[in-house]
């Protein structure tokens, strides 16, 4: 069977199935873990992901995987908060929808005891579909912590790039997606933020991708800002394709991507993760005709959700990812 002109895939969170939350275990996440590639297979995904199960942490199963899970093994940062480190990280713009901070920078940032790779190795095998592997971008990481060794946050971010990169270079993913939620709404640092991010996709040896959104936390859009502000720093990445948000924010600034780099593929948000409404094979199908109509072929390569479903009900997202691959199928006359 020929490839579809346009693959689907999911952004990577699956909601936690409330069995292992309830009885958090090793068997149980391998279990876990089984069912939710099973899952996208069975929806008939072109690219799958683990859910980022592999960050889930049975000894404290409600901990938040996307930063955590990065930051609190990295040496040279300590997760015990002083009142006076709160308070510095509460002033800082952009962070209002954490309580406080993920971790005190104290000295250089290394790797610790982070295992990417063992996260990896653990995922390969059980699944035969093409895979994908997530890593939360540098950037954002960085914007996380209360510096309190560098003063300067781009080297800052950059020695957490390298601590990534020296990890992504052991994966051999498919493909790896690097996610970045934080710098959509803080523009004045697009003109650095792609060189630790290029840094990290350096090492990947597939497809390289990286997703940018605006934010998904409880439900909510946590940045707001304007993909055109960010389009130089997107002609600058090291990328094969992007996945980006579009369906909450609506197609107007479609035309703008005309101006993205000829051998960057474009991947079109089609499914709103932070609505409970499941989305029509025709929504989907009229969506992804609206892009190819506008920026061609060639240019639209991907579609998929928002951002991730974690948020979501099971259910939910389930039926959003069978309405993501009909309405493919359905835009490619099939």
């Amino acid at each position: 069977m020929s490839e579809p002109a346009v693959k689907t895939t999911v952004v990577g969170s699956y909601p936690v199935p409330s069995w292992l939350a309830a009885y958090p275990s090793t068997p149980n996440l391998h279990d876990a873990l089984m069912v939710i590639l099973k899952t996208q297979e069975l929806a008939g995904l072109d690219v799958i992901a683990d859910g980022e199960l592999s960050r889930f942490d049975i000894s404290h199963p409600e901990t938040n995987g996307m930063i955590e899970y990065f930051i609190s093994p990295m040496e040279g940062i300590t997760t015990q908060v002083s009142r006076e480190e709160l308070a510095a990280f509460r002033a800082q713009e952009g962070m209002g929808f954490r309580t406080q901070p993920a971790g005190i920078v104290r000295d250089k940032i290394r790797e610790g005891t982070l295992n990417l790779p063992a996260a990896w190795q653990m995922i390969k095998p059980l699944s035969d579909h093409t895979l994908k592997f997530t890593v939360t971008a540098p950037y954002m990481l960085a914007k996380t912590l209360v510096d309190g060794h560098y003063g300067d946050l781009q080297a800052m971010t950059m020695d957490i790039a390298e601590v990534l990169r020296k990890q992504v270079e052991e994966i051999d993913a498919p493909v790896l997606q690097v996610d970045e939620a934080n710098l959509t709404g803080h523009p004045e640092d697009a003109g650095w933020a792609h060189e630790p991010i290029n840094h990290v996709l350096s090492a990947a040896s597939g497809e390289k991708s990286l997703h940018l959104c605006f934010g998904n936390y409880g439900g909510q859009s946590i940045q707001r800002g304007l993909w055109q502000e960010l389009l130089p720093f997107l002609n600058h990445l090291d990328v094969n394709h992007l996945i980006l948000e579009f369906a909450r924010r609506g197609y107007d600034e479609l035309p703008l991507f005309k101006d993205l780099r000829d051998d960057i593929a474009l991947g079109i948000g089609v499914i709103d993760i932070k609505d409970n409404s499941v989305e029509t094979p025709d929504e989907v199908a009229r969506r992804i005709t609206h892009a190819i109509n506008i920026l061609g072929e060639d240019r639209v390569k991907w579609v998929h959700p928002d951002c991730g479903f974690w948020m979501l009900p099971r259910s939910v997202a389930d039926r959003k990812m069978a309405a993501l691959v009909a309405g493919r199928d359905l835009a490619e006359g099939k």
